[in-house]
Formats: structure tokens, C-alpha cells, sequence
């Protein structure tokens, strides 16, 4: 990983640090409301108005750095592998596999050795016991 972009994960995490929970207006009053975030469009909604007390708006200020975005922390890229046959068009250099949580003890030592074998890191590794 070269300085640049270790300087944007850093620049990231501290964004990361600063960023509101952003909620869903008067999620908190009514329990069939879920937290999630949802945009306010009511035309006398304080939030939407942007009335500090009411919670912060999802901008585009808030996001993180372009070059970045979406990577692992280790600076590669995710992607979700259930079979073995998914590790034969990954790039080892630039993508990095996490082992879905439906993939049984076996299969997932097969994974594994493959993985192992074309050098491609797992972000999830079994428990080595």
C-alpha cells in the first residue's frame, strides 16, 4: 500500500470518527419506526429544515475519500465467496475474500487450502485449534 493511500484510510477513520448517527426522524417516539435512515420530505419537518436539535441530514460531505471507499482496512477489496470455484476469478493482489457465515466447518476448510494455495487472504479465517 503506498502513503497516499494509507494517508486516506487514516483521513477516513478520523471522518469516520466525526460523523453523526444519522436516524430516522421520531424513530425514538414510535416503535414501529426502525432507526434506519430515512430523507425527511414533510414540508414543515424541523429535520428536513435543518433545525440543529432534530438530528443531522445524510449529505455529501460527510463521505469518505473516493480512492478508498468501500475497502477493507487492510486496503483490499471485500468480496463474499461461498464455493470454491468463486477463488478462481479473484485477484489476489487487489481483492481479499470473506467466507459467508452459511458456509459449513467443511466446506470452509476447503476454502481455505484453495485460498492458501493462490494466496488470497481470508478476512475471516477459522479458529486454528
Amino acid at each position: 500500500m503506498d502513503d497516499r493511500t494509507k494517508r486516506l484510510f487514516k483521513v477516513r477513520k478520523i471522518q469516520k470518527h466525526k460523523k453523526p448517527d444519522f436516524k430516522r426522524t421520531d424513530s425514538h417516539k414510535y416503535k414501529r419506526l426502525d432507526s434506519n435512515w430515512r430523507r425527511p420530505r414533510g414540508l414543515q419537518g424541523k429535520q428536513r429544515r435543518h433545525f440543529k436539535a432534530k438530528g443531522a441530514l445524510a449529505q455529501v460531505g460527510y463521505g469518505s475519500p473516493v480512492a478508498v471507499r468501500g475497502l477493507h482496512p487492510s486496503g483490499y477489496a471485500e468480496v463474499l465467496v461461498f464455493t470454491v470455484a468463486q477463488l478462481d476469478n479473484l485477484n489476489a493482489a487487489e481483492e481479499a475474500i470473506r467466507i459467508a457465515a452459511k458456509v459449513g466447518a467443511r466446506k470452509k476448510a476447503l476454502i481455505e487450502a484453495k485460498a492458501a494455495e493462490l494466496s488470497i487472504k481470508v478476512l475471516n479465517p477459522a479458529r486454528g485449534e
